[in-house]
């Protein structure tokens, strides 16, 4: 990890800002679903708020991706890491003056929702413009995700401390000044490829239309069965496990009795598990074996779930939740490193955009699913029932995605 920072000027300032971002958005993540579990006290405005912020992305991310390969990205990422910094401080004024209620968070979610169907493409497509040699493209793919899974890991605790001392508004207001380095750095780093990127550019808006590869990207998943597998498991992880992450400050005062300081320690262990996952996966050196991994993972999600939900201690309930984190984290990994792995170069744009839908696209669904039943009954037995789903689908599917060699 710390080679590539060494090597290139350009990542080791991107990764650095980005890392500084992102503990900012954690701290927000925990202290949006905190305030407004204490505003709503029910779990169907926590499903409404994940609805928001993620059903941009079911809608919008195919049609960004092609924009994204018609625009400039660094541009474009200057432009949406200044709107997600004005989101930030918008929640923070209206919570530190009081007039913040949950209409708020569900229009500023949204608007926040909207931002990242763009941000999330253009900042996985800028990395391959800031490496200095496309052999190193892979090693920044692994610092990103352990990027990512340090601001999980420390995030939380800090917005648990930053709660419990002077309130959310406080963890909002870290957030939007945590975008400036990252802004900075968007004006200082000089891509590698930007006359490459001008020229793809060009080629990209001479073929077909963005309905019509939409329509290709599909049928090629269908046709080839390894692909439509490893999809249909994402996305059912997608609906079923990701929004635990809504339900989680019902268990942290309900359950276990606790406040914003409890749910800070349970988001801490999700986000130690997710450290743990991505180190173990940079340390991997072939992709051999990542399907039985991700087969593994989704199971080992689904137990972990239950145990979550039948869990009455802290201790308990943050192991489930160290393997939540871990299982999550190699289970997505792996299915990208098997898609990157199967498809062809002509294929893969498409292909990988599926990858967003079928993880980013089942989120929302499946936290106002998850919000709606656990208010009739209760988040514990709903995250029971979600758990047993993503079991049944590692059972069912093993035999169609593990024989990936024959297929191949």
């Amino acid at each position: 990890m710390t080679t590539l920072a060494l090597r290139s000027k350009n990542c080791g300032l991107f990764f650095g800002g980005q890392g500084i971002s992102l503990v900012g958005t954690w701290m927000t993540k925990v202290a949006a679903v905190w305030s407004i579990y204490q505003l709503g006290g029910s779990a169907l405005p926590l499903g409404l708020a994940g609805f928001a912020d993620q059903i941009p992305s079911l809608f919008l991310s195919p049609f960004a991706g092609v924009l994204i390969d018609r625009w400039n990205r660094q541009q474009v990422l200057r432009a949406t890491q200044t709107l997600s910094a004005l989101q930030s401080l918008a929640l923070a004024f209206l919570t530190l003056t009081e007039r913040i209620d949950i209409a708020s968070f569900l229009v500023l979610s949204f608007c926040q929702g909207c931002i990242n169907a763009f941000d999330v493409p253009a900042r996985q497509a800028f990395i391959a413009e800031i490496v200095d040699s496309k052999e190193d493209i892979g090693e920044a793919i692994a610092v990103n995700s352990l990027t990512i899974s340090s601001a999980r890991l420390f995030g939380p605790s800090l917005a648990a401390i930053a709660i419990s001392g002077l309130g959310a508004g406080l963890c909002f207001l870290i957030d939007g000044l945590s975008y400036l380095p990252l802004i900075a750095v968007l004006f200082i780093i000089k891509p590698k490829k930007e006359l490459a990127k001008k020229t793809n550019s060009i080629k990209y808006q001479q073929e077909t239309n963005p309905w019509q590869q939409l329509q290709q990207g599909f049928a090629y998943a269908a046709r080839v069965s390894p692909v439509g597998w490893i999809l249909l498991l994402l996305a059912l992880v997608g609906f079923m496990a990701m929004p635990y992450t809504y339900l989680a400050p019902i268990f942290a005062k309900e359950t276990l009795g606790g406040g914003s300081d409890t749910l800070g320690v349970l988001m801490a262990f999700a986000g130690l598990g997710s450290f743990s996952g991505s180190l173990y996966l940079m340390s991997r050196k072939s992709p051999m074996g990542l399907e039985k991994i991700a087969i593994g993972a989704t199971a080992i999600t689904g137990i972990s779930l239950i145990g979550f939900s039948m869990s009455e201690t802290l201790f308990a309930s943050s192991v489930a939740l160290y393997f939540i984190g871990l299982c999550l984290v190699l289970q997505v990994a792996a299915s990208n490193i098997l898609l990157q792995t199967l498809v062809p170069d002509e294929k893969r744009g498409r292909v990988m955009s599926l990858f967003a839908l079928a993880y980013l696209g089942m989120l929302p669904l499946g936290s106002l699913m998850a919000g709606a039943v656990a208010e009739l009954i209760g988040a514990a037995t709903t995250l029971s029932i979600n758990g047993g789903i993503c079991l049944l689908a590692a059972f069912l599917l093993q035999p169609k995605i593990v024989p990936l060699k024959r297929t191949r």
